[in-house]
């Protein structure tokens, strides 16, 4: 579980330069159209000194030795583990769409 926090904090690091310090760990399960779009835990972080956010929230999962990590900053509207799920889903659907 260490290498998974640890991974978490330094993609943290490499996407928004900012120190984190954990504050907790939240099981989200977000549906569309009936379906599961996604569900696992969401790992809440304060920023350190950061002067966009005070949030982030984290999440991911290994694929072959890589690790497959997202994180999203606290900036409205992603005010909660589950609206950061939100955003990042409709922002890598809008990606796809792009091509």
């Amino acid at each position: 579980m260490k290498k998974y926090f640890d991974a978490l904090t330094e993609a943290i690091w490499h996407d928004h330069q900012c120190r984190s310090s954990f504050v907790g760990v939240v099981p989200v399960k977000e549906s569309f159209g009936g379906k599961t779009a996604w569900e696992g835990e969401v790992v809440v972080f304060d920023l350190l000194g950061d002067a966009r956010a005070k949030r982030c929230y984290a999440w991911g999962h290994e694929d072959g030795g890589e690790w497959e990590i997202t994180t999203v900053l606290g900036i409205p509207p992603v005010v909660s583990p589950e609206t950061a799920v939100k955003v990042a889903i409709a922002s890598k659907a809008k990606s796809q769409c792009r091509g």
